[in-house]
């Protein structure tokens, strides 16, 4: 009974991860096509990390609803290897669009050369060789395994302890570290275009000129802070209580990890795409002219065949003119 409520709550969470994704691509591609803005292509990147781990998570949905079901050990590290390469994928994405709205804050007036097409795909492709580098770690070192049998796939069932403290003091603390330096700094870039305006405002040299610069830093650093926010309060407690289970096997359920606080990190990768969404102005409008654009061919379809309902089926009757004029 539990594993079926826990399959049904996997099959649910990589639903909605798979369709918000899928559908903040479709909108970030057009955008990008009318645009031509390179920093898109990070958030697009982020975008396709989440929809893969909803498609991974897909696979122990079907593990979960196919008990008892007994798979064989590399069977398990090679799925767990690729669950665990997209959410580190997701992570890495993470970083790189804090890293890009930092540099637009930082440097406004060379961001444009210092983003270069170029640029951008060897910070992509050195993303994704890294992910699959952290999530197949254990299949290049057989040291990171834990040797067990007669359960199913789970991350403490075929990564060993090890591991999880590795992954956590090397990959998790250095991106939050990482995250908060981005945004203090950007805090306090901020804080100072704000004093210059209000400077240039008491000189009366102004000109009734909006700050727009400062507006779209603000927007720049409250995504950025609802990102940081979404992740730390996401990945956190299931790193914390993986440290704890590592140090101490007996002090903390390990079922509880896997079953409540790693889903509760694989949240975040629905909350991304709600927020570009919410909170992106430009994602939002492009969201809602593609909805638009599907109920406007909807209502056409169905006005059409409301108007000929045999249309493809069978031809209209002919009517002659004589018949006409009786």
């Amino acid at each position: 009974m539990a594993s079926s409520v826990l399959g049904a709550i996997l099959a649910v969470l990589a639903s909605l991860i798979i369709t918000a994704n899928a559908l903040v691509a479709i909108a970030l591609l057009c955008l990008i096509q009318k645009s031509g803005s390179k920093g898109l292509y990070f958030v697009l990147n982020l975008a396709v990390a989440d929809a893969m781990v909803g498609f991974t998570v897909t696979g122990l949905v079907m593990d979960e609803f196919s008990q008892p079901f007994y798979p064989s050990q590399i069977f398990c590290v090679l799925r767990m290897a690729f669950v665990t390469s997209s959410s580190a994928a997701s992570i890495l994405s993470l970083i790189l669009v804090a890293c890009d709205r930092h540099l637009a804050i930082r440097k406004p007036f060379h961001y444009f050369q210092l983003v270069t097409g170029l640029r951008v795909r060897v910070r992509l492709v050195g993303l994704w060789l890294v992910a699959a580098i952290i999530g197949f770690l254990p299949v290049l070192i057989p040291g990171f395994q834990n040797i067990s049998t007669g359960e199913k796939c789970s991350f403490f069932r075929v990564f060993h302890p090890t591991y999880m403290l590795t992954v956590f003091c090397v990959g998790f603390f250095p991106a939050l570290f990482l995250f908060i330096y981005l945004y203090c700094d950007m805090l306090k870039i901020a804080s100072v275009h704000v004093q210059h305006i209000r400077e240039v405002e008491h000189a009366g040299l102004a000109g009734g000129c909006p700050p727009s610069r400062t507006t779209s830093d603000m927007k720049a650093m409250r995504t950025v802070a609802v990102l940081i926010g979404c992740f730390t309060l996401s990945w956190l407690p299931f790193f914390i209580a993986s440290v704890v289970q590592t140090v101490c096997p007996e002090c903390f359920p390990y079922k509880v990890i896997e079953n409540y606080l790693w889903l509760l990190g694989l949240c975040n990768s629905v909350l991304n795409p709600l927020l570009y969404s919410c909170w992106q102005k430009d994602v939002r409008l492009q969201l809602s002219r593609l909805a638009a654009g599907v109920k406007r061919r909807v209502l056409l379809h169905l006005g059409n065949r409301h108007r000929f309902p045999g249309r493809g089926t069978k031809s209209l009757p002919t009517v002659s003119c004589l018949r006409l004029q009786d």
